[in-house]
């Protein structure tokens, strides 16, 4: 199956929902959320994915400890703030109004 890119500014959105979605999780279990709720077609690269995480961790919204996966590797795990969590409302506020304003301009009459 073909894979798309994650539409510019929408990165945010889809970790913040993830998140709201676990109590915590590391970096590979969100973008391996992402791709299964998106049944593969979005993948969300590492190089995109972890400074994306430490720009959230600086605004606050995540927060972030050590620990061990199941298979005892070393693993940052990400949770979601209060401040993450009006975010997430705001990118979903945001992203509504951009796909609708898109549909209307692609909508066929």
């Amino acid at each position: 199956m073909r894979r798309d890119e994650i539409p510019p500014g929408t990165l945010y959105l889809l970790i913040l929902r993830t998140l709201a979605r676990s109590d915590e999780m590391h970096g590979y279990e969100i973008a391996n959320s992402i791709q299964r709720m998106s049944e593969d077609i979005l993948q969300v690269e590492e190089g995109s994915l972890y400074p994306a995480l430490q720009r959230m961790l600086i605004k606050g919204w995540v927060t972030a400890k050590w620990g061990a996966t199941a298979g005892n590797r070393r693993a940052r795990y990400y949770q979601l703030t209060a401040a993450g969590r009006k975010q997430l409302t705001v990118e979903m506020s945001q992203f509504a109004r951009i796909i609708g304003a898109t549909m209307r301009v692609i909508e066929v009459v």
